[in-house]
């Protein structure tokens, strides 16, 4: 028995944009990732990037449940002794908004080569503004 390989097209890949106001983090995110590797398609498969792009507007306004503002801490390290940082939810909100729905993104898709190319397809926005309107985006709910 062979196993059936599709053809991915690059053309046909859609632009989908998303509202993150008032969205809880990890639907978003949850949702976002299927979109990214391509799983709410028939041509589904796990070794090929067959995705679509998405771009979420309004990335400040996502909300997250419980008190993960104040008690949830993203580390980063340099790779010296003492380097660690820690930064909670509320203080990455206020400077780089983005960053939540990307850093909750990258933890839901493959960790390998596949991944990093996935991950070029997410575009977060501060606001909504976003410089993608040639391509014609289409709308995407996601329940609040």
């Amino acid at each position: 028995m062979k196993t059936h390989l599709p053809k991915v097209n690059l053309d046909q890949r859609k632009w989908h944009i998303i509202d993150a106001d008032g969205v809880v983090l990890g639907r978003l995110a949850a949702k976002v990732a299927d979109i990214l590797r391509g799983k709410n398609k028939a041509v589904f498969t796990p070794h090929l990037d067959a995705g679509d792009f998405v771009v979420v507007v309004n990335a400040e306004k996502v909300r997250v449940t419980g008190k993960k503002e104040t008690d949830k801490e993203y580390m980063t390290y340099s790779g010296w002794k003492g380097g660690e940082k820690y930064t909670t939810v509320a203080q990455l909100r206020e400077k780089h908004p983005e960053m939540l729905i990307h850093r909750a993104v990258r933890g839901m898709i493959p960790k390998n080569r596949l991944g990093r190319v996935l991950l070029t397809k997410l575009k977060v926005y501060k606001g909504d503004k976003h410089p993608h309107a040639a391509q014609q985006p289409a709308a995407l709910a996601i329940a609040k």
